[in-house]
């Protein structure tokens, strides 16, 4: 469980006002002897409620590795990069893409303090297009730890719109624990300093809370 943001049901809330009312209208429909449009209606809410499922995980116990904040697929590993939020310095960029079909709920990397919390308006391009990282509508969120200042920033697509982010500034990040989630799927952009090295290409498949995406050298 997570303590500071307490969302820790199976069914993440925000999924809630989508398949509530599908299994709503699935009950009208068998009340009313449809059996047809209850199945469907059924179904519908059954697929939404796995789009918003949120398991537990268990992080490895080894230390000085960074985890995957998303489940999906690395679609870009990138050096000298730069963040507006992080100063003028270089930086490494690992991207993952979220699809509708992957676990939605994001997971903190590394354990440490929320800085920084800044929300930029933006476009909605796919979120696998190499521009989606600068001009998309994204949450950027700064973490302070022990192994240095890192930056996860969650993306929305062209799909994904809605990005819910359950902590605030000031607040301490768990290792693996929740911190928000892209409604149906989206990108998750995590920004390193050059003392970490990534241990992950594109194409890999990764585990939010689990999947070592990046470990500290000297």
């Amino acid at each position: 469980m997570n303590p500071k943001t307490g969302h820790y049901e199976p069914i993440a809330r925000e999924g809630f006002l989508f398949f509530i009312p599908l299994l709503l209208l699935s009950f009208i429909c068998w009340w009313l002897a449809r059996p047809v449009c209850s199945a469907i209606f059924l179904v519908l809410g059954v697929v939404v409620a796995l789009f918003f499922r949120n398991p537990e995980r268990t992080p490895p116990d080894r230390e000085g590795t960074v985890l995957s904040p998303a489940d999906g697929r690395v679609v870009a590993v990138m050096d000298d990069i730069r963040s507006p939020h992080l100063g003028d310095v270089p930086l490494r960029r690992i991207s993952i893409f979220m699809s509708v079909f992957n676990v939605h709920v994001n997971r903190w990397p590394l354990s440490g303090t929320v800085t920084n919390i800044r929300h930029i308006p933006g476009r909605f391009l796919d979120a696998r297009d190499s521009e989606a990282s600068e001009v998309n509508e994204h949450n950027s969120l700064v973490l302070r730890s022990e192994e240095g200042t890192i930056e996860v920033v969650q993306i929305a697509g062209k799909i994904a719109r809605r990005i819910a982010c359950w902590v605030r500034e000031g607040d301490p990040a768990g290792r693996g624990e929740r911190f928000g989630l892209i409604r149906f799927g989206s990108r998750l952009d995590v920004y390193l300093p050059y003392n970490f090295v990534p241990v992950v290409s594109p194409g890999a498949r990764v585990r939010a809370g689990e999947s070592v995406i990046a470990e500290q050298r000297p």
